[in-house]
Parts: C-alpha cells; structure tokens; sequence
C-alpha cells in the first residue's frame, strides 16, 4: 500500500506517448535530467566550492528514496513535468532532519489556495493529494513539496503541459500513425469500389461486401489473386500517399512537435537543415537553448526547499554539473585542461579530477610560465639600470 499510495505503480498515460516524435521528446529530456550529477557548492570570497555540508546531500545526490536512484528519480520528475506540466515531490521530515523524497502522481494533486487561513497563516499554498485508490485525502504545506512546472504558466504558479497546447497536432500525427497501421494490416492496398449489373437486397449485399474484406484483408492475403463472381468488377481506388503529400505533413507534425518542446531536429534523426560545424555544438545549443530553463528552475527549487535560511545565507546552492553534456572529444579535452593548467586557471589536480584521474603529488598549486610579468612591468627589462639588466 505504501509503493501504491505514493504512485510508485501509476497508470501510464499511453496515448500521448504513443506519438513516436512526442515519445521522443519526453525521453530526450527526462534523460539528459537524469544523467546530470546534482551537486552541493559554497560561494565564498575565495571563490565557488564544493561542499557536502548539507545532511541532505546522499540523499539528493545518492538515493532519495529506498526505491530509486538518482537518475531514475529525477528523470522521472522531468518526465511527470512535461507531460502534466507539473511534477511535485513530497519532501519526508523527521523533525528537521530529512529522510527522503518521493514523486507524487501528478494527476492526483491539487494546489490550495487558503486565503481565509483555514489551514493556518491565510495567503499561503497547499497541495491536496487524493490518493486515488483509498480515496483519502493528504494536505501538505509548500514547504514540504518541491514543484517543477513547465515554462508554459500565466500565473507562475502552476504549469501547462506541452500535450495541451499542441492538441490538435499531436492527435492528428496519432490519426496519422493509426492510418499507417491500418494500411499495413490491409496490405498497403487501400478501399476498392465493386461494380455490379443488377439489384441486391441488403442482406446479399452486405455477405458479398463481407466476402471480399475477408478475403482482402491481412497481411497473408497481400499479392494474391481475389476471385470476382461473373458480371461483377472490383476496381481498386488509387491512394498514393504521395500525391497527399502524407509524408511531409506528419514530418512537419513532428517538427511541429520537437519544437514545442525544445528539441533540436537532429535530435529526433532529422539531419537534412543541419547547422552545427559538431557535435559539441549541437550539445551546446541543446544545453542553451533546452536546458538551461528548467535546470535554473530546479537548482533555485532545491536549493529554497532542501536548504535552510542559515546555509542559504551562508552561501551554499545546489547545482546540477552540466558537464557531462557539453564534454568534447578526448583531444579537445587534453588541449583545454592543458592551457588551463599552463595559464593558472586549473590546478593539475583539479584538471586530473575533471578526467576522473587520481590526484598526484603537489598538484593541489598552481603553475605558470616564469617568463610572464605583469603588463605594467612590460619594457623595464630594458631600462638601463634596471632589474633585467
């Protein structure tokens, strides 16, 4: 009962994601979430560093729950995020310490707006979740949920899934699927028209119309001759799909939809107006221009929620390493970790680490080429008397 009230084994919504552009979507996007590591950072005068101070830092980073991993969860949440527009994770304290988080089914949470103060401070935010199996009802403040929402919002308080705004062409490329679908089982031959000299009654003609679909329909009877009682035609109807243009209208369906969600046209195989001189190229602009929202919304959402205000204040954020979408090949790698080193911007250690190298001795300094001075110094060394002579 505990798995099914907090929606571990919730009904799949399989008619959207039926939609192969719209299933690629959502897969595109719940794992490029799930693959970020989600790490802990301190700015201070010295800089931005890491840190683990935070007692939720396993669970967020690690398991947040006993049934999930990290990358499972947290692509889990992007995914309930796209296709409801909204995904809400229940934030279990024991006292001030946090245990775990869990996903609540999205469809069963409701967001309260108690002005009257009914559940406490009036002006505040609450979500109702009904579990949809007991029918009990559960009311948790805004502080004990985290929420995701899509960009799509008029009132910045909760999101509107990408399935509603685009309707009309999601169902109309499922039409178009389902008609494909239909034409295979047929085998790729469309209606025919059955000419005929004389009168039937309804009932002979409804047997005969039932003796050719028969014979006519799956895919075993494809090629092979039908036979046409004396003094009757069948007469095929010619359906070419492209003189329809079938085929460029659910391609521009499915661009319509990769768009919708941010999803680059190469991303669905989709390489005929392709632009970008590489693939880190394409993983920049994928990271730019897709991810970059919602990764700020979920690191601000975290970071407000699972810190509190003295380690807020203090510095500390949570923030995903978005690394490991915009790593280059391994040569381009050695060369820029290479000029980082040589120009003081990495220490060895620190570049080893960005390749999951050990750390070595003395690479916790940094290094730089002696010959450098300062460009306020630039020429003395050729003054008489100075100190290059």
């Amino acid at each position: 009962m505990l798995l099914q009230w907090l929606g571990i084994d919730p009904d799949t919504p399989k008619n959207k994601l039926s939609e192969a552009t719209y299933f690629a979507c959502m897969k595109i996007l719940a794992e490029s979430m799930g693959k970020l590591p989600l790490k802990m950072y301190q700015s201070t005068d010295k800089g931005i560093i890491k840190s683990d101070k935070s007692e939720a830092y396993s669970i967020l980073k690690l398991r947040p729950n006993p049934y999930m991993t990290s990358a499972i969860f947290w692509s889990t949440v992007e995914m309930n995020r796209n296709h409801y527009g909204n995904a809400y994770v229940w934030c279990r304290f024991v006292g001030p310490q946090l245990k775990d988080l869990w996903i609540m089914p999205s469809k069963d949470v409701n967001l309260v707006f108690d002005d009257a103060g009914i559940f406490g401070k009036a002006d505040k935010i609450y979500y109702q979740y009904i579990d949809s199996r007991t029918g009990k009802l559960y009311i948790f403040s805004s502080r004990e949920v985290m929420h995701f929402k899509t960009s799509m919002t008029f009132d910045g308080i909760s999101g509107i899934p990408v399935r509603e705004i685009l309707k009309s062409t999601v169902d109309g490329a499922l039409e178009s699927q389902k008609f494909m679908n239909n034409l295979y089982q047929t085998g790729l031959t469309g209606k025919a028209v059955l000419e005929y000299t004389g009168d039937l009654d309804q009932k002979s003609k409804e047997r005969l119309v039932k003796g050719f679909e028969d014979f006519a329909n799956g895919s075993k009877n494809a090629g092979k001759i039908i036979p046409v009682p004396l003094g009757m035609k069948l007469v095929p109807l010619d359906i070419k799909l492209t003189d329809s243009q079938f085929f460029e209208l659910k391609k521009y369906s499915a661009l319509q939809i990769a768009a919708a969600f941010g999803i680059k046209p190469n991303q669905i195989n989709d390489y005929e107006k392709s632009s970008y001189a590489s693939a880190e190229a394409q993983n920049l602009a994928f990271y730019v221009d897709t991810l970059l929202f919602p990764l700020k919304q979920y690191e601000e959402e975290i970071t407000y929620k699972m810190l509190s205000s003295e380690l807020i204040n203090q510095g500390y954020f949570w923030k995903f390493n978005v690394n490991v979408i915009l790593r280059a090949d391994i040569k381009s790698q050695i060369e820029a970790l290479s000029k980082g080193v040589n120009n003081m911007i990495y220490k060895p250690n620190e570049a080893r680490g960005y390749l999951d190298l050990p750390a070595a001795d003395g690479g916790d300094q940094l290094y730089a080429n002696g010959n450098y001075i300062p460009i306020t110094d630039v020429g003395k060394q050729y003054s008489k008397g100075g100190d290059g002579q």
